[in-house]
């Protein structure tokens, strides 16, 4: 159609107002229909089950390396996102919301939690054992009760927040930090706000570089984690056709910073994992294949980082906009019902949809049939915080090293029988009230690893001669046992230290025994830490 004169003024001047209503009600509000609202929510849930279903064949398989093996993935897979804990772990947090209501104090959050029936890894464990310690949210969280504080746990969990606030991200950020800090601090807290944060930005922003731009405002611009984010797009725009390029990178800044794997290449640092999320989401361009495929062979976390990746992208282009094989695998398991939970993929999406209404209402926007009107949010920084300020992986003491350890009473070594019927030594264990052992060690921070049993028992730990904390080592929740950090402490004078434990010859009622096992010690010194030190080859 050809238009003149001042016609087109007109013309233009009318399609310029009726665009600007269509995305803007006002500099405070976007509108959004109720049935798009919907579309992105769905969107989300369905890239979460895709994207870890793609990764869960793989998940660790690649520690300090790129996944290079074929990746074999089918719409029908779907199916098995139904026992995934990226999914069935915040639907315990969507039902505790049901139960309890969206202003429920974190406690309630972290009671269904711990008493879920299902097993729990790193930080989430921890929180859970620290629960039946009456050790409680925020506590629960931080460095000093947990040594996983800067763990993924929390950044694979806090999907359904980021969902239920479209435009809101103050309001994601605000319901994350009471949820987070029943397992993570620090890093690990700001790895679920970020998440949240992509989300929450995805309603509105298509062009995913933008969207991540806008998340790290969520996040303090000094924590490492907005700095590694921060990396992999200087690395995109280094090498904007070479993904690998790029994570080589990356991998030598940042691959060995890890404080839970110390030592050792495994890495389940929410911070690293985050990054893969973003280097799956700048170089996959939007593609779902690509941006799964990529997040997936960075390694380490494979399958929860291609989850939230594929989620950002459910989100933006909302659960019609994704392939058509993609909807037909999630629409043929959505209703069945996630394994622990009440929840089936249409109901979560519906709990979502309304949540998502009623935060619209309660932070000033509007709802009705046809039109919802949200208003926006601009993100605030929050004050910094560090879980483990330049504290460094030393070195690892076998409880075998003879000349490391003191035994005083009755230790005997713990046994166990391998599926090459080879009997190995595990630990070494006391039960008796005085037995004790003694290390004595240089630097600035130690963890005691051992196990946590069902017939765990009481212990007393010493630092230089100072009572620092009784601790129980009775862990046989979900029927889980495990070997984990029983003990650390930190952020000590540089220097030499002594650290003696004492064996109580008690326990909880519901223990078996009163023994106290014990694997190895890890010691941690103050440094620089490598990302700090280390430039890419082109700076």
């Amino acid at each position: 159609m050809k238009i003149t004169g001042i016609s087109t003024l007109i013309t233009l001047l009318i399609l310029t107002l009726g665009a600007h209503s269509c995305r803007n009600s006002s500099d405070d509000f976007k509108a959004l229909d109720p049935e798009v609202l919907r579309d992105k929510i769905a969107g989300g849930w369905a890239g979460k089950m895709i994207g870890v279903t793609y990764g869960a064949p793989t998940e660790f398989r690649a520690q300090g390396k790129m996944y290079t093996d074929s990746i074999k993935w089918e719409p029908t897979d779907i199916r098995g996102s139904m026992w995934q804990d990226d999914i069935y772990v915040q639907l315990t947090f969507l039902m505790s919301m049901d139960k309890y209501g969206l202003d429920a104090p974190a406690k309630k959050y972290q009671e269904m939690f711990a008493e879920a029936g299902y097993m729990l890894w790193h930080a989430n464990m921890q929180a859970r054992k620290n629960w039946y310690d009456s050790i409680f949210a925020p506590l629960s969280g931080s460095p000093e009760y947990n040594l996983h504080a800067d763990d993924i746990d929390f950044q694979i969990e806090s999907d359904y927040i980021g969902f239920m606030c479209p435009g809101m991200p103050m309001t994601a950020s605000e319901i994350a930090d009471k949820t987070g800090r029943i397992m993570n601090y620090g890093d690990g807290l700001y790895g679920g706000i970020f998440v949240a944060a992509l989300y929450s930005g995805a309603y509105f922003e298509p062009d995913i570089p933008a969207v991540i731009e806008k998340a790290l405002q969520s996040i303090p611009s000094g924590s490492d984690y907005y700095k590694i984010v921060r990396d992999v797009i200087i690395l995109h725009r280094q090498y904007p056709a070479d993904w690998q390029a790029a994570w080589n990178e990356l991998e030598k800044k940042w691959g060995d910073v890890d404080i839970c794997g110390a030592g050792s290449p495994f890495n389940i640092d929410a911070k690293l994992n985050g990054a893969y999320i973003v280097m799956g989401l700048l170089y996959g361009d939007g593609d779902p294949m690509k941006t799964m495929e990529i997040s997936t062979r960075c390694g380490q976390d494979s399958d929860c980082n291609p989850s939230n990746a594929m989620a950002v992208l459910g989100v933006i282009k909302g659960f019609s906009g994704l392939p058509r094989e993609m909807q037909e695998g999630v629409k043929a398991v959505s209703d069945s019902v996630f394994i622990h939970t009440s929840y089936s993929f249409n109901t979560a999406v519906s709990s979502t949809n309304k949540y998502a209404l009623d935060l619209i209402v309660k932070n000033g926007g509007t709802v009705n049939d046809r039109k919802i009107k949200v208003k926006v949010q601009a993100p605030v920084e929050p004050s910094l915080e560090v879980s483990f300020p330049d504290l460094v992986f030393d070195k690892r003491i076998s409880i075998f090293d003879e000349k490391a350890w003191t035994f005083r009473g009755n230790w005997s070594p713990f046994e166990v029988t391998g599926s090459d019927k080879q009997v190995t030594r595990q630990s070494m264990f006391a039960e008796n009230a005085g037995d004790e052992l003694e290390i004595a060690f240089n630097g600035t921070g130690i963890s005691l690893v051992g196990n946590w049993f069902k017939d765990g028992g009481i212990a007393e730990v010493y630092v230089d001669g100072v009572l620092h904390r009784t601790i129980d080592t009775y862990y046989d929740f979900a029927d889980q046992q495990h070997t984990e950090s029983i003990w650390h402490i930190l952020n000590l004078q540089p220097g030499d230290h002594r650290v003696r434990l004492i064996v109580k010859g008690k326990k909880r009622p519901e223990s078996g025994g009163t023994r106290v096992y014990i694997t190895s010690a890890v010691i941690f010194n103050t440094a620089l830490k490598m990302n700090h030190t280390r430039k890419f080859s082109f700076e």
